[in-house]
């Protein structure tokens, strides 16, 4: 979609329809003088409500440049919060392309709550609503794409609005971009796929650099815990290491490592029917992050990032691994496999160990479709989040607020380790059914330095809804990319 921000003020060119929004209560608009639309606000049929929208057509004499003006409600002013304005835009945006039209104006209210956050969340709101995954649809069948806005422009008086706007498109991009690779079919993005768009970084950026170890280096690294994962698939695992310098002469460093199972059957332990449907989407934390250094590159940030997509596919086979078996990590620590349905945190570990000992990077996020537990405790609307640091626990959450990708913090009591002991080996990797989510997390910090500040985001029920809802308009979200571009930007 192509997008531009036009000053108040400027010339306003032709458009198919002119979106309009209005506070609950408003009765005339400074923005737009036309009969009809005054005759819609008094006659009650329109009265601002958040999310109402109402179709006018104006007069012939009154503001030429467009044929149509949607009124989009914004509910109470006193009342606004910068995700309730992004949604709201988000369901003008829906309308707009229900109708087909190719071309809109949508004017940003002025003297908002929060200016500049609250702007930016509108300018979000069409951007992540004009998305559709129609790429396994026939082609006759491809109707939704013709649907989609071609051309927005935005008008408003804050000064930032063209800077936000250009960013928002590059972001959106690659929220694009995760959505699709989640959505597509797990027998076209495995381990050879994700690894390959990860190489095309480098053609993009001379920032970037990646390396890919599979097969025998990760062999000669002894990381066991990933290869047990990999070794019942046709394809084997991969760990692929995405470096960014952005600021070259910094030391700081931030490690972002994305779960990457491409296919979850439960492996022996196998899932049953109606939890296995949806978990191609097991890769989501891979996806955000090759899509968040892929938005990174693009916006040039002046920071240093390395993007870790641990990729394997929990396959069922005559060499899958095993219930009850003990594995070796990278970091030498033994694992009892409790269950080869908890195989997430086992790839993660190696991965977490390794980039340690690599790169010592000032600080490490997590990012997985970990535990159903998640899904239980927050449903769909927050991610869990699990830290050893508090600053960083807090930063991570402003921007999760910021964004609109809002995540909640849950807890890491040491007494959650007794549930995870074994008599075999130094840890199981899974406990009982009671506080899953944070076993899960507190197996993960078995393998993270005690001076490493360290953030586990758990998006097992952000990653994937049951069904598109508000600015998400497909099962896959993306969620994670705008949320790390935002604390990085910070």
């Amino acid at each position: 979609m192509q997008a531009s921000w036009i000053h108040e003020g400027g010339k306003l060119l032709e458009t198919e329809v002119l979106v309009l929004p209005m506070w609950e209560g408003e009765k005339k608009s400074s923005w737009f003088d036309d009969p009809h639309v005054q005759f819609a606000l008094k006659s009650g049929d329109f009265s601002g409500k958040r999310n109402q929208v109402l179709l006018v057509y104006p007069t012939e004499k009154g503001q030429g440049f467009c044929k149509r003006v949607l009124l989009l409600g914004l509910g109470p002013k006193e009342k606004a919060e910068s995700d309730l304005l992004r949604n709201s835009f988000a369901i003008a945006t829906k309308s707009l392309c229900a109708f087909g039209w190719a071309k809109a104006t949508f004017l940003i209210p002025h003297k908002l709550p929060k200016e500049d956050d609250d702007c930016l969340a509108m300018i979000e709101g069409v951007f992540l609503a004009n998305y559709s995954f129609d790429a396994l649809k026939n082609e006759s069948l491809r109707e939704e794409k013709k649907r989609l806005l071609e051309k927005a422009v935005f008008v408003g008086s804050q000064a930032r609005g063209k800077e936000m706007v250009q960013q928002t498109a590059l972001i959106a991009d690659s929220v694009y971009f995760a959505r699709d690779l989640i959505n597509g079919n797990a027998d076209d993005v495995h381990v050879k796929t994700l690894s390959k768009l990860a190489k095309d970084l480098q053609k993009d950026s001379q920032a970037i650099s990646v390396t890919i170890l599979e097969g025998q280096k990760l062999e000669a690294l002894h990381m066991g815990l990933l290869l047990a994962v990999g070794q019942g698939a046709v394809r084997g695992p991969a760990l692929v290491l995405i470096e960014y310098r952005g600021d070259p002469r910094s030391q700081d460093v931030t490690a972002i490592i994305g779960k990457g199972v491409t296919y979850d059957t439960g492996g022996l332990n196998l899932k049953p029917t109606g939890s296995m449907e949806t978990m191609k989407c097991d890769m989501s934390g891979s996806a955000a992050t090759l899509a968040t250094l892929h938005a990174v590159a693009r916006l040039q940030l002046k920071r240093n990032v390395i993007g870790v997509l641990v990729i394997a596919e929990n396959a069922i086979g005559p060499k899958s691994y095993k219930p009850g078996d003990v594995v070796k990590s990278y970091s030498g620590k033994t694992v009892e496999i409790g269950n080869t349905d908890a195989e997430g945190r086992l790839i993660l570990a190696d991965a977490l160990s390794y980039v340690q000992e690599k790169y010592r990077p000032s600080r490490i996020i997590d990012l997985a479709t970990l535990t159903g537990g998640i899904v239980i405790a927050l449903g769909e609307e927050a991610t869990g989040l699990f830290s050893n640091d508090d600053a960083f626990a807090q930063a991570i959450s402003a921007a999760g607020e910021r964004t609109g990708e809002r995540v909640w913090r849950m807890p890491l009591y040491p007494e959650y380790k007794e549930l995870l002991k074994s008599q075999i080996a130094d840890i199981k990797n899974c406990g009982p059914r009671k506080a899953s989510s944070a076993t899960a997390a507190i197996f993960l910090q078995e393998f993270i330095h005690p001076d490493m500040p360290w953030v586990h985001l758990d998006i097992a029920g952000t990653a994937f809804l049951a069904e598109p809802k508000a600015h998400q308009t497909s099962n896959a979200t993306g969620v994670g990319v705008r949320l790390l571009i935002e604390y990085l930007s910070q």
